[in-house]
C-alpha cells in the first residue's frame, strides 16, 4: 500500500549506460547492478510504481559508430541493442532480490521482451510490476533522454528522475570546476537560456510541453532515491 505523504505515484526513473559500468570502466559492474536494484526495491516496497529506462553508453553508443565511419542508422539499431543488454541485467537483478518486472522495448524481440505499448506499461505498473523499458523509442536518430521523456509521458508518470553521479544541475561542470553553483530549483525556461545540458533538446522540449518535471539526482549515493520520493531537498528540480 502506498504512504500518501509520498512526493511521486508513478516515476520514470533514467539511469544512463556508463553507470552501470562501476570502477570497471567497462561493461556491467554487478555490485553497481545490485546497489542499483537495492535502490529501485526501497522505493517499490513504499508502493511507489516504478519505470526504468536505461543507456547502452557502457557497451556501445551510435554516435561513436557514426564517428568511427559506420552507418548511423545501424549504429543507432546497435545502440538500442545495447540498452537491451542493459535492461535485462536490470530486470535479472530486480527479481534476484524479489522484485516483479517486465521487460518491454521499442523493439520486439520474442522472447526477450514485448513489445512496448502505453496500455500495457500502464497494466503492470498498476499490478505493482517495475517496467523496464529498452531500445529507446526503437528508431534511429533519437537518444534515451528522449526515449525517457517520451516513455514517461506515455505512462503519465508524475516525474522523470535522472539519475547521475553528481548530485543536481550546476552551472559549470563541479568535477572540473570547484566553484560551480548548484540549482536547488530551475524553471524550463531557465534551464534553456542558461544552455545548461539536463538533456538533450529533443527530450527537454518533450518535457516542457507535456509539463513533465524532471529532478537530477546523484544516483550512486545509498538512500537518495527514496529520500527524494519522500519529499526530501534531493537534487535539483526543473519543471
Amino acid at each position: 500500500m502506498q504512504n500518501s505523504a509520498l512526493k511521486f505515484k508513478r516515476i520514470l526513473l533514467k539511469l544512463s549506460g556508463e553507470a552501470l559500468e562501476g570502477s570497471q570502466g567497462y561493461g556491467i559492474d554487478p555490485m553497481r547492478l545490485a546497489a542499483y536494484a537495492a535502490e529501485i526495491k526501497m522505493v517499490v516496497d513504499t508502493g511507489v510504481q516504478v519505470a526504468v529506462v536505461i543507456g547502452g553508453g557502457n557497451i556501445f553508443r551510435g554516435l561513436q559508430g557514426t564517428s568511427e565511419g559506420m552507418d548511423r542508422v545501424q549504429g543507432d539499431y546497435m545502440g538500442m541493442l545495447a540498452t537491451v543488454i542493459n535492461s535485462m541485467a536490470i530486470q535479472a537483478a530486480l527479481e534476484k532480490i524479489g522484485i516483479r518486472s517486465k521487460l518491454l522495448s521499442g523493439l520486439a524481440i520474442e522472447p526477450i521482451c514485448e513489445a512496448m505499448s502505453r496500455r500495457k506499461a500502464i497494466s503492470y505498473l498498476t499490478e505493482g510490476q517495475v517496467v523496464v523499458i529498452a531500445a529507446g523509442t526503437g528508431n534511429p536518430y533519437f537518444t534515451t533522454d528522449s526515449a525517457s521523456a517520451l516513455r514517461a509521458i506515455e505512462i503519465q508518470a508524475d516525474a522523470i528522475l535522472k539519475g547521475t553521479r553528481v548530485d543536481g544541475v550546476y552551472n559549470a561542470d563541479p568535477e572540473k570546476d570547484p566553484l560551480a553553483i548548484k540549482y536547488d530549483t530551475l524553471s524550463f525556461s531557465e534551464a534553456y537560456e542558461k544552455g545548461l545540458k539536463i538533456m538533450d533538446l529533443t527530450a527537454f522540449t518533450l518535457c516542457r510541453e507535456n509539463r513533465m518535471p524532471i529532478v537530477v539526482f546523484n544516483m550512486n549515493e545509498e538512500g537518495n532515491l527514496l529520500r527524494l520520493i519522500q519529499g526530501e531537498a534531493v537534487g535539483t528540480v526543473v519543471s
